[in-house]
């Protein structure tokens, strides 16, 4: 394969994080869409949710990431303990993701499964593409919300498909990839997460 080099810059973001909840064990926060979850190698790309929390909770680590241009509920833990045992559970799958997203156009099945394998795309890195060959296992599923119309001065009005995306996997760009697979583009999308959190009530005893 050939090598990969990532020449991707940031833009600035000029949005706040959004802290939601915070305790000694944990802060839950709203990252904004285009930020970087984790700052890259390149100086340019040192703006990111870890560098800027970091400044406020020192040692705190992420537990989990968010795509550059997906905004959302994350969790960070600040201190060791935590960061292990919330880890576990995300690696265990006992905290669920559910993102929403705008697609243009409209879903015909109210529901389905995607299925496709995603690699690293070497001629636009950090993009990521479909590679049966060379690509990780993927799997997410969506349900329609509901079916809209926009509508646009002197233009026909635009088809939309709200919709929750429930990734069963964890690739890099998955949602979006499976989108476009199945024939529609993202506009926008947000992350949720759900479920208990035995890490914390552990450490708490």
């Amino acid at each position: 394969m050939s090598t990969i080099i990532d020449t991707f810059v940031a833009p600035p973001c000029r949005e706040q994080i959004t802290l939601l909840y915070q305790d000694e064990h944990l802060v839950l926060i709203n990252k904004p869409a285009g930020l970087l979850s984790l700052s890259g190698k390149d100086p340019r790309n040192l703006d990111s949710v870890h560098h800027r929390l970091v400044q406020r909770f020192p040692g705190c680590t992420l537990v989990h990431r968010l795509d550059f241009g997906t905004s959302g509920l994350m969790v960070i833990a600040r201190n060791k303990g935590i960061n292990a045992l919330l880890c576990q559970q995300f690696s265990q799958r006992t905290v669920d993701k559910v993102y929403t997203a705008l697609l243009c156009g409209h879903l015909a099945e109210d529901e389905g499964i995607v299925e496709a394998a995603i690699a690293k795309d070497p001629a636009h890195f950090p993009r990521m593409a479909l590679c049966a060959r060379h690509g990780k296992p993927a799997r997410s599923r969506y349900r329609v919300i509901d079916r809209l119309y926009q509508a646009r001065e002197g233009e026909r009005a635009l088809a939309l498909t709200r919709v929750t995306l429930t990734p069963e996997t964890g690739r890099t760009h998955q949602l979006r990839i499976h989108c476009q697979l199945l024939g529609f583009r993202s506009l926008a999308a947000i992350c949720t997460v759900a479920g208990s959190c035995p890490a914390r009530n552990a450490l708490r005893g």
